[in-house]
């Protein structure tokens, strides 16, 4: 499969997971230990990433239904390593009512090819605008 085309697989299933609630889905595009270096949150790393990722998903899907887009503006791939690089659209309809807040963020995300062949996020990071209530 096409390095390109096996990143694009990942991002899909990162964009799924979070479209249908599912936290283990939208991990599954992250290596076993990465980095996320994103806005408004402390800097997680290793394992430890992994299970405050998880734990924010959960308390995100409980309280929203969300609905993500994905812009891809480019994937660079060097060897093993790769940068994806675009927008995230989210929109999050609060459960209980209540108007819908929508987030659009700049991301960078650097990928790893794993030992079986899988490619991975490894360290990720993204620029959270300020939310503003869809019209």
């Amino acid at each position: 499969m096409d390095d390109v085309y096996a990143i694009n697989v990942a991002k899909s299933n990162y964009r799924e997971g979070f479209n249908t609630a599912d936290v283990e889905r939208v991990l599954s595009a992250f290596a076993p230990e990465f980095r996320d270096m994103s806005d408004a949150r402390p800097t997680r790393s290793g394992a430890d990433a992994a299970a405050k990722l998880r734990r924010s998903l959960a308390e995100l899907f409980a309280e929203y239904e969300a609905n993500l887009n994905v812009i891809i503006i480019a994937i660079s791939v060097c060897g093993s390593s790769a940068v994806d690089y675009g927008w995230h659209e989210l929109t999050l309809k609060p459960r209980n009512g209540g108007e819908p807040v929508y987030r659009r963020t700049r991301y960078l995300e650097l990928w790893s090819k794993q030992q079986n062949g899988d490619w991975r996020i490894s360290k990720f990071m993204d620029n959270q605008d300020v939310p503003d209530t869809v019209d």
